[in-house]
């Protein structure tokens, strides 16, 4: 954050807290925290437990072999779902999905079709998405294709229109996702030999109770 004056953050801070509040004061918008993260199959996460005297736990380091198929780390985009339910409560959920290969415009568009999609069936009209500056989101491919969706959605009255709001740069404290990923790769670790990456995705949606879809994949 040294290049970016302190002013603009907060500028950005104050329109996404606007926007959380418009957004919770309507019955059929949803706001949401997106973002990117690699599960490793091979480093292990920081981790602190609580043992008995004299007994130690002991993360083994894993390697990678020429005979295993599986990649070392598994690409997956998150969304931290927000909303005010009909008697005004607070609701949210974890909608994941994995990715063949790494993020980029084209997967990243699939993602978005995929999230309107869910928003709808949900019953929403509007979805806020908070999201960084990731190379993929501020592609020109995506964003054309949010302004198309858009157009299309305003012309039809049928789907979910995107509000695409960028968090300031260096400030992951403001992407309220980020923390979750850490907690959920302590708790997928095996402390003492690989996972396939099978079992990594099986235990991803375990923790962030979502069911275990298809990759998606670049056409």
């Amino acid at each position: 954050m040294d290049y970016q004056p302190r002013s603009r953050v907060r500028e950005e801070k104050k329109r996404r807290d606007r926007l959380i509040q418009m957004a919770e004061s309507q019955p059929d918008w949803a706001y949401a925290f997106q973002d990117e993260t690699w599960w490793s199959r091979f480093s292990q996460p920081d981790l602190h437990s609580w043992v008995e005297s004299g007994q130690h736990t002991k993360l083994i380091q894993q390697t990678h072999t020429k005979d295993d198929p599986d990649p070392k780390a598994l690409a997956c985009y998150g969304l931290l779902v927000r909303w005010k339910n009909d008697k005004a409560h607070s609701q949210e959920k974890i909608w994941l999905r994995f990715v063949a290969g790494n993020p980029c415009a084209a997967l990243t568009i699939k993602y978005l079709q995929w999230t309107c999609s869910k928003a709808h069936r949900s019953g929403k009209r509007v979805l806020v998405m908070f999201w960084d500056h990731a190379s993929w989101h501020v592609s020109q491919e995506v964003l054309d294709w949010v302004h198309a969706h858009n157009r299309q959605v305003k012309h039809s009255g049928n789907g979910v229109r995107l509000l695409i709001c960028f968090l300031p740069k260096k400030s992951p404290w403001l992407n309220s996702i980020e923390p979750m990923w850490i907690h959920a790769k302590r708790k997928i670790i095996e402390p003492d030999r690989k996972l396939s990456a099978q079992e990594v995705v099986s235990r991803v949606c375990l923790v962030f109770a979502n069911p275990v879809l298809a990759f998606l994949q670049k056409s």
